[in-house]
């Protein structure tokens, strides 16, 4: 459990706030933002090395909060986007950097800072890019690799698409679900606070994120969030936080009861998804066939009328079944897609052979 202010804002802020999350048992790293420049200039962009200097003459305070509650050595983290960034985060004694969304996207900033990074001992906490491209994400996480950083954790903070579905970013819950399978020895955190874009979505996407096995959560916390000079509507105080960490459920991942009864349903999931993949293969054959009749009457591959028309069709059976229509549309348009892509391979090859004969 990572959790702090957004801005490192004043000397005061930062002892309220770690000495709350001290008694936190939950809570093993605090986060801070020290560098903040915004996206659009002119707001609050950070108190920068002052404020790695305040959470240096914090951390003995703490120590003794800490040591009351008889929770473990309390962590602390910022962002870095510089190299020199990482050299002051070592001078002040941070026990753990992460690098932003944006530093992320960025291949060459991410190189310059995983040199940095060599050698340092500090733990990494690599946040995925706005754009949902997880091999971005695998990327930055190899660069860490490569310069003999092994303590990465990656941080789900969701993407940046054109519709979020009324949150700040869209979770894509199915971009960190590839990374594990990619990357499966990678913890990943969720950041609700970055998702969310307010308080209130952040503890059913906490849910959501435990109940898809994410190892633990980053939120924001500050002690007056109201006040707070960036980030205010998604920041909670720590009483917040703690009342909503007390909610929480964390499910186990190695289940013995109900072992049996998930093998019986994961036999049927099996047989299922076994006949899905015969159908599409034989949807795939007829495909190949009304990419002959096309050739011979000299119709297009894409016939929009049509298409729509089954698009809605499909739809429409899918709510019959109780299925959303997000849902079935994404699927026959993959699968439409697929079937294009069939036809006109399946075009191209005859129109080869008939140029061969020639």
């Amino acid at each position: 459990m990572v959790a702090g202010p957004c801005s490192a804002e004043s000397r005061e802020q930062m002892e309220s706030v770690c000495v709350a999350l001290a008694r936190m048992p939950q809570v093993s790293m605090v986060r801070c933002g020290v560098w903040k420049p915004r996206t659009r200039p002119g707001g609050f962009e950070g108190c920068g090395e002052s404020a790695l200097q305040w959470v240096a003459d914090i951390r003995q305070q703490v120590k003794s909060v800490r040591n009351e509650c008889g929770g473990e050595r309390m962590l602390y983290c910022c962002e870095v986007a510089r190299t020199e960034h990482v050299e002051q985060a070592v001078r002040y004694g941070m026990d753990a950097v992460w690098l932003g969304a944006r530093t992320t996207a960025n291949p060459f900033m991410v190189q310059e800072l995983t040199e940095a990074l060599r050698g340092t001992g500090l733990l990494v906490l690599v946040k995925n890019a706005p754009s949902p491209d997880v091999r971005l994400w695998m990327g930055a996480i190899e660069r860490c690799h490569r310069v003999g950083v092994r303590d990465v954790v990656a941080v789900h903070r969701g993407f940046d698409l054109f519709r979020n579905e009324g949150l700040r970013n869209s979770p894509l819950w199915e971009v960190p679900i590839e990374l594990r399978r990619q990357m499966p020895e990678i913890p990943i955190l969720c950041d609700p606070s970055h998702i969310a874009g307010r308080r209130e979505p952040i503890a059913a996407l906490s849910q959501t994120a435990l109940d898809l096995g994410f190892e633990g959560l980053m939120i924001e916390t500050h002690p007056s969030p109201e006040r707070a000079l960036t980030d205010c509507e998604q920041q909670l105080t720590p009483a917040q936080l703690a009342e909503m960490l007390s909610g929480l459920v964390v499910r186990s991942t190695d289940s013995v009861v109900a072992d049996e009864e998930l093998r019986l349903m994961r036999e049927q999931i099996d047989q299922i998804d076994g006949e899905v993949l015969r159908l599409l293969a034989a949807r795939s054959k007829v495909a190949e066939r009304i990419a002959r009749v096309k050739r011979e009457g000299n119709l297009a591959v894409f016939q929009p009328k049509r298409w729509d028309a089954v698009l809605h069709d499909r739809m429409e059976q899918g709510q019959e079944q109780g299925l959303s229509e997000e849902f079935v549309k994404g699927i026959f348009e993959r699968i439409h897609a697929e079937s294009v892509r069939v036809q006109e391979e399946t075009i191209g090859q005859h129109d080869v052979k008939e140029e061969q004969k020639k």
